[in-house]
């Protein structure tokens, strides 16, 4: 036991969501878009390019996502691609898999943060509570957390599960990874939450993620709008991937990597080893994006040796179809596009 004061938890008063007014319902998440309205740049299309060659080739396509995805309404392109083939694993974080998990169940999700953090009732919503339930019985039949919360959705046929990025996973036999830190999520200090469980469940997803990641050579890492848990999580996975490689006189470096967000990175930003800055050391201070740790770590630091990489910047809500015209539509020749995008 500690010897220091704990929160009572018991204390905590769960309102129903149904009270919430989220931001985000099922009726506004997108439906596949015209391929004619989706603007793939150049760089958008190297990256299809390059996951086509990839799944042609039998490597894998590894995609890493924050939680906006799916608050913007774009899971359906994603299910669409994993359904097609075109990703053989997915991951997210806690509130990843949050957002899923609300809009399978109740059809919506997103909470006005400003307003309900006044109060003492920013993710306090009972429902979102048997996500620690999920997590319990992860833990106990060896699960991994993004895979029992598909499971889940899926075996208990919740109304809006076609709409669930988890279930997708789920009914394609894809992996879906959750990457949780406790304390990071709304979930996480409800009286039914078991910090035991929910570090085994998610523990053993990094584990699958980690799998993955060992075939790596000739695929593809995705990181969409991840800007902590991503590149951590996946630089972790990769030295242990490296690891074992080594070991069997085997390599990991000639594969891509792409990493879709809204930071504007200096024009140069694949120029070399000042690329990106050094970080800061005794002599002084370096430029902040340095700190921005999708740029240094999947752009550069983990392709040095072979690879390639390409950023696409941009809204995700335009960026995300983009890439899915480009893969699954017909209009876009997407093996012939040539050269390097900066």
């Amino acid at each position: 036991m500690s010897r220091y004061l704990l929160f009572d938890r018991k204390q905590l008063l769960l309102a129903p969501i149904a009270g919430r007014q989220s931001d985000v319902r099922a009726e506004s998440v997108a439906q596949l878009g015209n391929p004619t309205e989706c603007l793939a740049t150049q760089a958008v299309l190297l990256v299809a390019a390059a996951i086509r060659h990839a799944r042609m080739d039998g490597r894998p396509v590894v995609l890493m996502i924050g939680g906006h995805p799916i608050k913007l309404g774009l899971s359906r392109f994603l299910i669409d691609l994993m359904k097609k083939g075109f990703i053989t694993c997915l991951a997210t974080n806690g509130a990843g898999l949050i957002h899923d998990f609300e809009l399978a169940c109740m059809g919506e999700t997103s909470e006005d943060v400003a307003r309900w953090i006044r109060v003492g009732q920013f993710g306090l919503w009972q429902e979102t509570g048997q996500l620690n339930e999920i997590a319990i019985e992860a833990a106990s039949r060896g699960e991994g957390l993004g895979e029992a919360i598909g499971r889940t959705i899926e075996q208990n046929k919740l109304p809006y599960r076609d709409i669930s990025i988890a279930a997708a996973g789920w009914r394609c036999g894809i992996p879906v990874t959750g990457h949780v830190s406790i304390g990071s999520d709304i979930f996480h200090g409800y009286p039914n939450a078991d910090g035991a469980s929910l570090g085994g469940a998610s523990h053993t997803d990094f584990l699958i993620f980690s799998r993955a990641i060992q075939d790596l050579e000739g695929g593809v890492f995705l990181n969409i709008g991840s800007a902590v848990t991503g590149p951590e999580v996946y630089l972790k996975a990769l030295s242990m991937a490296r690891n074992v490689a080594r070991q069997n006189g085997e390599t990991i470096a000639n594969f891509t990597t792409a990493v879709f967000d809204v930071v504007h990175l200096p024009e140069n930003w694949a120029d070399g080893p000042g690329s990106p800055p050094q970080g800061a050391n005794a002599k002084g201070t370096t430029h902040p994006l340095y700190y921005f740790r999708p740029w240094k770590t999947i752009l550069c630091r983990t392709i040095q040796d072979g690879g390639r990489s390409f950023y696409v910047c941009g809204d995700h809500r335009a960026t995300i179809p983009a890439l899915w015209a480009a893969l699954t539509q017909p209009v876009f020749e997407t093996d012939s596009v040539q050269g390097e995008v900066s």
